[in-house]
């Protein structure tokens, strides 16, 4: 895997509310962060406390109601949208708690499907395709479907997925939140080391104390606030 060019995040006065009126929802209010180049940070706290939130902003899913975000001093708001898309597309990878998959196409297929969205050549797809299967030990499942994998190996397809497009953001949410203890170690085993080998920053969303640990830095988030910024010498 290749170094890959990992942004600084500033997160300024950040609020994010769903809906208006009496029924409107703040789900963070008024975060301040930096995610510096390259680090590994974990995010932990109740349900309903805003770390999905965090990620879809960090992730260019969304735009806060007020405040703002930067990635390297460039407030997104300034970006037009097919540059956001872009972004997104070659600059985030993106690991979910239920893998997302498509039931329709195989290991191969999932993994090279960002790829092809960014329009590389086919034979560099079907190189990077294979190279990214060996590192997550599933040369031997490359035709298999979805639904012929376990959790653990889906977890694992989903990884290098993300890893495609070689991001400098990768943003977790809840990727072990399905699996088995042994299946979270070679999970968090494969993240860890993808982040490491290329340098890319990676924020963890988990309830799991023991998964949250794996990182260098710990937020910790209530009532769409940080509570809790601690890093580790």
């Amino acid at each position: 895997m290749t170094t890959v060019r990992a942004p600084t995040i500033e997160l300024r006065g950040v609020r994010k509310t769903y809906g208006t009126g009496p029924g409107a929802v703040r789900a963070l209010d008024g975060v301040d962060l930096r995610f510096e180049s390259g680090e590994f940070v974990s995010v932990e706290g109740p349900s309903g406390c805003g770390k999905t939130t965090l990620l879809n902003l960090v992730g260019l899913l969304d735009q806060p109601t007020e405040g703002s975000i930067a990635f390297d001093s460039t407030p997104v708001a300034r970006l037009p949208e097919r540059e956001r898309a872009r972004r997104r597309l070659t600059g985030v990878g993106f690991i979910f708690q239920r893998f997302y998959l498509l039931p329709t196409l195989t290991a191969a297929e999932n993994i090279a499907l960002p790829m092809r969205g960014a329009g590389r050549p086919a034979a560099e797809r079907s190189a990077r395709t294979a190279e990214l299967l060996a590192s997550v030990g599933l040369t031997d499942r490359k035709d298999a479907r979805p639904h012929q994998l376990s959790g653990g190996e889906e977890q694992r397809v989903a990884i290098a997925r993300a890893l495609a497009n070689d991001p400098g953001l990768l943003l977790a949410d809840e990727p072990t939140g399905e699996l088995d203890r042994a299946n979270t170690e070679v999970v968090l085993d494969l993240l860890v080391a993808a982040q490491q080998r290329t340098g890319a920053t990676l924020v963890l969303v988990t309830h799991n104390p023991a998964v949250a640990r794996r990182a260098r830095r710990h937020l910790t988030m209530a009532d769409g606030r940080v509570v809790g910024d601690v890093r580790e010498a």
